[in-house]
């Protein structure tokens, strides 16, 4: 186990700086010129002089090769850069946004985790049934309906006609609430956005859980189980809800890459200040170094919920060993 925890974190190396360079590519080979948000619309147009001048204070005139070794030495050193729009440092830029980053991917994961259990046990035992068929159905729709789509009708029906939920934000800009009031107001903001990203988890899981408790509850083991008397409750409980689990684990991990970019265009239009709405906003602006933390960040938390899911893995089922 102490060798597979080295090899994989090892591995995480090279992982990440394939990724860096293959992110530092494409954002070098989007069309525009970042040097423009620099040029005053108010004030007479720079002379070319003075552009080069800037593209060489920003590096910009090095080729790329260049460019990337010297955005790699800054960043193991702590040096992310500066926003070009900004003018604040990328570390400083992100820190600001990762909490509610985090509170909207935490919520809407636990969201689908507290959900989706009991929803496909209650699928599971009553299969080909009403209720079977019904979570099925809802299942499919939650699968394929866009995250986009599904956010523009959450706040169609429950902001703007039944004006129960706020729209945008994270909290009343209007009101300046103290103590427990600020949680809920916090809390009434993040309702619509954890709805919006954890609906897809939710549908996946339900869909993923049911099949996995179909086939538990199908083996020798639980009918054997239940010939001894062993009550129904119990079997579901201790024989068919751990065996199910284990390939929970694995999912949950792998989710973790939809939950982090789904949250990007969530986060964009419920208005949610987090770290996705940053990368948006520098994207439509072509704030390279906002874009390249915000890239390499969410790598990092995708790349530590696959290797969270194989320690879960291993945790549901100590017989599992790593060679």
């Amino acid at each position: 186990m102490r060798a597979f925890l080295i090899r994989r974190l090892l591995q995480m190396i090279p992982l990440l700086i394939g990724i860096s360079i293959f992110s530092f590519l494409i954002i070098k080979s989007a069309p525009g010129d970042p040097t423009i948000v620099y040029i005053d619309p108010n004030k007479p147009p720079p002379s070319a002089e003075d552009m080069a001048r800037l593209r060489a204070q920003l590096g910009l005139d090095q080729p790329l090769h260049i460019q990337y070794i010297r955005w790699l030495g800054s960043a193991l050193q702590g040096d992310w850069g500066f926003s070009l729009t900004g003018r604040r440092a990328v570390t400083a830029e992100i820190g600001d946004r990762l909490p509610a980053t985090l509170l909207l991917g935490l919520s809407s994961l636990m969201f689908a985790l507290v959900l989706s259990l009991p929803i496909a046990l209650l699928s599971a035992v009553r299969r080909y049934t009403l209720a079977d068929y019904f979570i099925t159905t809802l299942s499919f729709i939650g699968i394929s309906m866009p995250g986009f789509f599904l956010a523009l009708l959450l706040m169609q029906v429950f902001a703007v006609q039944f004006r129960w939920l706020p729209t945008t934000g994270i909290r009343n800009v209007r009101e300046s609430y103290e103590g427990f009031a600020a949680v809920l107001d916090v809390a009434r903001h993040l309702i619509l956005p954890t709805l919006a990203l954890g609906t897809a988890s939710l549908a996946r899981w339900v869909r993923y859980q049911r099949s996995s408790l179909l086939e538990v509850l199908s083996q020798d083991y639980i009918r054997t189980a239940r010939a001894k008397g062993v009550p129904e409750g119990r079997v579901l409980r201790i024989h068919a809800l751990r065996n199910a689990l284990m390939p929970m684990a694995t999912l949950v991990g792998l989710s973790i890459p939809q939950l982090v970019s789904g949250s990007f265009i969530i986060e964009f239009v419920f208005g949610w200040p987090g770290m996705g709405l940053l990368g948006v906003n520098a994207a439509l602006k072509r704030d390279f170094p906002i874009i390249m933390g915000v890239t390499m960040l969410s790598a990092l938390f995708i790349v530590i919920g696959n290797f969270l899911a194989d320690l879960a893995y291993h945790w549901i089922d100590p017989r599992i060993r790593y060679e």
